[in-house]
């Protein structure tokens, strides 16, 4: 899927049945469905998921968790406005067809 497709299904009342986990948390978050966008995430193990993890805890305030799931993604906490980082974990997401390579096991 790419942006243009993503940006056009949040229109929609329901996600679109084809989209990534990860797809399916932000088209949720965007809905201000924090909690169905982090079932989403939650038992994945790739790093973008685990970024979008990182990015509906900042959201949600969770400083601490948000920085624990950036050091899962191996990415620096993002500091920026929470629009900004929508957009690029959007674009990131789809980017990679299917799943991302796994996290290593803790």
């Amino acid at each position: 899927m790419n942006v243009e497709t993503f940006v056009a299904s949040l229109s929609t009342k329901k996600p679109p049945s084809d989209l990534t986990p990860a797809l399916t948390a932000l088209w949720f978050d965007h809905h201000e469905e924090w909690e169905k966008a982090h079932e989403a995430v939650q038992n994945e193990s790739d790093e973008l998921s685990a970024a979008i993890h990182a990015y509906l805890h900042r959201k949600e305030g969770d400083i601490w968790n948000a920085n624990y799931w950036y050091r899962a993604a191996r990415r620096k906490p993002c500091n920026g406005p929470l629009k900004e980082e929508w957009d690029m974990l959007v674009s990131n997401a789809c980017e990679r067809p299917g799943r991302s390579q796994g996290l290593a096991a803790r």
